[in-house]
């Protein structure tokens, strides 16, 4: 019996160590701009004699391999090695890593392995370009899988503090940046979007979809236009070609599911759903808001032949955020149930893409619809009978269309096209307010197009890279805004490598943004569009900075940035001007007000940042930005913007440790945002609060206050299983670790009786009894999560 036992548990360990070395990587390599399959290129697993050769189709497979995390690097001459980082390898699936490679034209006669090889940049954004792979998103501490909190940790990334998503880069407005799935554009990755800008609670692109991002937060290619702070590229992984593959996520917020499937021999398919209980969790402990959303994600991609191939993606929300009436009457729970608006949004964007190669590169047609449903109302005193202070409702539609043409001749890379899209815009908005109120409806409809072109070459042995491109946009919305040379918006890259591990880049060039449809669509009570003399929008922006790479897979960048904007809308706010660069940063609608004036701006600072990728289980970035945003104000002058951090520090960094363990820390440091002081006279008069149950900010003080400094300390421990059919990962993120309480804006309040009756100002019926209401925010907000993998 003895003997029995032991045996059996001798073939138990033996059947585990088999598994644990049963992980397989596969894939195939390309030519990146003519999709030929590449044979013979040297496939080595970093830090091992461990690899193998691609065959005459390109593929290549390494096989006995243990459980864990790889780097592979890619070689072949000719071309531009490369690296790809963070290859999870499990039992039960083979890791799929298709990879194109780039020409190099320095590589004649052998395989030079070089820091300034493994490039990450590009000729035409040889500055302010950095990608985070998916796994660096997931493993991220304190960003739950979310792709809008990870990037908190690159450089010029401001960190809003709150739980809010919104995307601040470099000073700039919330409202300034752009994103692509796929090569197709979306409005927003947010749920809960503000209307006009790019915030929201929480991100709905599903990591699991994700290969990697490119973030750029400067020097965008003549094709990405409506951009002045970033550009945002999120590459999809397709879909499995072997057999049906699922992934389920158990959060603390939210229950996902992935299915990926191939469909006969040339098509692939993937598909997520994703659902929100969080609600429930609010309800229970008795907070006043109950948010909850739903959103899918799916892409379908036939490939016809080696030089023709179809994808197809989609991408959608629906999000509700409604009040808990029951829940207790502090005065915290009572302001945001008297302020905070019901609100519905259903939005999605659907996409098509066609790509055909050639013998010295490849053509692009892009087929797009967006759309956004977007309802808010507020009862008077939250009371129905009293009637509504709001009651919104708005949608947006675009239709776009997209043709690129890239080729290469003779070292010289061009790409040239043109794109056209049919914007409507429509809205019912009815808002009591001080100083007049907002009562309008609008329709919109009117085409917008664009052509650019960028020619990239690199010199003397690949040691000096130039790019040129020109872009212009125009529209039919009026006669002034459809000239595209108004917009003619040059732009210019160079590189020069002074070592093979340093080198010296540069960036400037003009960006031109169309302002919201909030802003375009706005109607006075006559139904006149009252805003027709805005303009683009245009930032003339100059970068310069030096990169040092080594052969340890790490990064450092040091830049220098410099952005001025011109003919930014100021907008006509409860009785006031501001410019609209300060807003974006909460929930609702920005932009729907007259604008008065167009103004200047500006943004300039300096970035540090270190990135070591996985090396040796170890992995970190460091990011330093000092920097100073000023918009002018209603009188001219330079004031700072709602967005003047002054400075951020990031710090990220993990361990893969042994048995499968990981843990990984980040600490985020900021200086206080600006704030402006609340006008005590005009926000306790009895009249203006019962149309608007907040404080009216004092305007001539614009940005005059400034917070204390925030920071926040967040760790995520993960444990991974790796069984022969299935992978399971336990991991606990927690947020806020030291539970640091940062401060925000105190809250100007009526002060009311012990029945909750305001109490009016003694000698002065009109007006009530104010205080201010502490607010301060920093709980710990642990998150515990369970995700398997068939």
């Amino acid at each position: 019996m003895t003997k029995k036992i032991f045996f059996t548990l001798c073939f138990g360990i033996i059947s585990f160590i088999l598994k644990a070395q049963n992980g397989v990587i596969t894939g195939r390599v390309t030519n990146l701009l003519t999709n030929k399959a590449l044979s013979g290129v040297t496939v080595l697993v970093s830090g091992t004699t461990t690899g193998t050769t691609t065959d005459s189709t390109g593929n290549y497979q390494i096989k006995g391999l243990k459980t864990g995390f790889y780097n592979l690097e890619f070689s072949l001459v000719g071309y531009v090695k490369k690296i790809t980082y963070d290859l999870q390898v499990t039992n039960a699936t083979a890791a799929v890593n298709d990879i194109a490679l780039e020409d190099d034209n320095k590589q004649l006669g052998e395989v030079r392995i070089s820091a300034s090889s493994q490039r990450d940049k590009t000729l035409e954004s040889p500055v302010s370009l950095h990608t985070i792979g998916s796994t660096e998103i997931k493993r991220n501490p304190g960003g739950n899988r979310d792709i809008s909190r990870a990037i908190q940790s690159l450089p010029g990334v401001s960190a809003p503090v709150g739980f809010r998503n919104d995307i601040i880069i470099r000073g700039g407005s919330p409202n300034e940046n752009r994103f692509y799935i796929d090569g197709i554009e979306i409005p927003n990755i947010n749920h809960f979007a503000t209307q006009g800008a790019s915030g929201g609670p929480a991100g709905l692109i599903n990591i699991d979809f994700i290969k990697e991002v490119d973030f750029y937060s400067g020097a965008f290619p003549a094709d990405r236009g409506n951009a002045l702070s970033s550009v945002f590229e999120f590459k999809l992984k397709d879909g499995p070609t072997d057999k049906n593959h699922e992934t389920f996520t158990l959060g603390s917020s939210d229950l996902a599911a992935t299915f990926e499937t191939p469909i006969g021999n040339k098509t692939t398919f993937i598909s997520s759903y994703r659902y929100s209980y969080i609600q429930d969790f609010f309800k229970l402990i008795g907070l006043p808001v109950l948010p909850s959303y739903q959103d899918f994600q799916f892409k379908l991609k036939t490939k016809f032949d080696a030089k023709n191939e179809l994808t197809f993606i989609g991408v959608g929300a629906l999000d509700r955020f409604n009040l808990n009436y029951a829940a207790g009457t502090t005065e915290e729970n009572r302001y945001e149930l008297q302020t905070i608006p019901i609100n519905s949004q259903n939005d999605y964007t659907f996409g098509a893409t066609y790509k055909h190669y050639r013998s010295n590169g490849y053509s692009l047609l892009v087929l797009s619809r967006n759309y956004l449903d977007n309802h808010a109302y507020k009862n008077i005193d939250n009371d129905p009978a009293k009637g509504r202070s709001l009651d919104y409702s708005s949608i947006e539609a675009e239709n776009k269309v997209r043709f690129e043409n890239i080729s290469s001749t003779n070292g010289y890379r061009l790409n040239l096209g043109v794109g056209a899209e049919t914007s409507n815009y429509s809205t019912n908005t009815f808002n009591l307010l001080p100083f007049g109120s907002n009562i309008y409806a609008s329709k919109l409809n009117f085409v917008r197009y664009n052509f650019f072109g960028q020619l990239s070459k690199s010199y003397f042995d690949e040691k000096l890279s130039l790019s040129a491109g020109l872009r212009a946009d125009g529209n039919t919305y009026t006669a002034h805004m459809n000239d595209p040379l108004k917009t003619f918006s040059p732009r210019f890259s160079a590189a020069y490598n002074l070592t093979n591990q340093l080198s010296i880049n540069f960036n400037t060039g003009i960006y031109y943004q169309l302002p919201s449809y909030t802003v375009l669509g706005y109607r006075d009570s006559t139904g006149v569009l009252v805003n027709q003399k805005v303009e683009y929008i245009s930032s003339k922006q100059v970068v310069l900075g030096l990169e040092y790479r080594t052969l340890k897979n790490t990064r450092f960048t040091l830049e220098g940035f410099y952005k001025y904007y011109q003919k930014y809308p100021l907008e006509r706010i409860l009785g006031d001007t501001i410019p609209l660069a300060n807003l974006g940063a909460d929930f609702g609608v920005v932009g729907n007000q007259p604008v008065v004036k167009l103004g200047d701006g500006r943004s300039y600072g300096v970035e540090l940042f270190a990135q070591q990728r996985l090396n040796k289980g170890f992995y970190g970035l460091f990011a330093l930005t000092l920097f100073r945003s000023e918009f002018q104000d209603k009188n001219g002058n330079y004031v700072q913007s709602s967005w003047n951090n002054r400075y951020i520090l990031s710090m990220t960094a993990g361990k893969i440790l042994k048995r499968n363990w990981e843990v990984g820390a980040k600490l985020r440091l900021t200086g206080g945002s600006p704030y402006t002081p609340d006008n005590l006279a005009a926000s306790s008069l009895i009249s203006n609060y019962n149309l608007e149950p907040r404080a009216i900010p004092d305007y001539n003080l614009l940005n005059s206050k400034t917070l204390t400094s925030f920071y926040q300390a967040d760790i995520r421990v993960d444990k991974k299983y790796y069984f022969k059919k299935y992978t399971l990962n336990l991991y606990l993120d927690i947020q806020n670790l030291s539970n640091n309480q940062y401060q925000l804006q105190d809250n100007l309040v009526p002060d009311r009786d012990t029945n909750g009756n305001l109490q009016p100002l003694p000698g002065d019926p009109s007006r009530f009894k104010t205080k201010f209401l502490k607010n301060t925010g920093g709980n710990i907000l642990p998150s515990l999560g369970i995700i398997v993998a068939l």
